[in-house]
């Protein structure tokens, strides 16, 4: 609430906050499947999003690593199962915008 009353109060509308990749970024990964190994806020058989989220706060090289790593799977950074490869299950704009809303996430 502290947010939309500043950035009203700057002539910006609220409906400029939520953008595309945040309102996208849950549609695609369920559409991608990334919920069955994946919650938001729970770790299941990989990591919460929001734990990828914190983990990656402060590496300005996150977004291109986390679009990589979605896109070719990998191991070895949260335990000892391997995501798997999920290329061609979105489109480079999607995988990006998914990676844009989970970095996103507190």
């Amino acid at each position: 609430m502290k947010l939309v009353l500043i950035v009203a109060g700057m002539g910006i509308t609220a409906s400029c906050l939520i953008t595309p990749a945040l309102a996208d970024g849950m549609d695609n990964v369920k559409k991608a499947g990334c919920l069955s190994c994946h919650a938001v806020d729970r770790k299941v058989a990989g990591p919460a999003f929001k734990d990828v989220a914190a983990k990656y706060k402060d590496d300005a090289g996150a977004e291109a690593k986390l679009i990589k790593k979605v896109k070719g799977g990998g191991g070895g950074v949260w335990g000892k199962v391997r995501m798997p490869a999920n290329l061609g299950k979105m489109t480079d704009e999607e995988y990006k915008t998914t990676v844009v809303w989970i970095l996103s996430l507190k």
